[in-house]
């Protein structure tokens, strides 16, 4: 059965840290981005990070929201099927429920990210509260 399962997620102070977890089963997880993306209470979703499949020799492609850049790191581990973020210097306006998405015919990971293109698969969410 196809899932994507988020973890990790709960509540946290103002420039606390979480870590969040993607696991992946029912498809060729080496093959897909894997982006995450968080919706807060009465605003649109946003894309915040994305990470491409393995490219060889080179790194994995990155891509990061303007907001959470230098403060959220997405990376993958392929042998576990699983993707995470680590999300420090956490800020109220973090506060949303995140999801992870796969994609498998992304031509851009910057549009993968900011719009959605080529997603395939969607988790059902975790909850990120910040807050004192």
């Amino acid at each position: 059965q196809l899932q994507l399962v988020e973890s990790g997620g709960g509540l946290v102070q103002p420039g606390g840290s979480l870590r969040l977890s993607c696991a992946a089963s029912g498809f060729p997880f080496n093959y897909y981005y894997i982006g995450w993306f968080r919706q807060a209470p009465g605003k649109e979703p946003e894309g915040v990070s994305c990470i491409s499949t393995y490219g060889g020799d080179t790194n994995y492609d990155t891509n990061y929201a303007d907001s959470v850049k230098g403060r959220f790191t997405i990376s993958r581990d392929n042998a576990k099927d699983t993707v995470y973020l680590q999300m420090n210097s956490l800020k109220p306006e973090d506060t949303a429920v995140y999801y992870c998405a796969a994609g498998r015919n992304i031509g851009s990971i910057q549009a993968m990210c900011q719009t959605s293109a080529g997603i395939n698969y969607w988790g059902k969410g975790t909850l990120v509260t910040v807050s004192p």
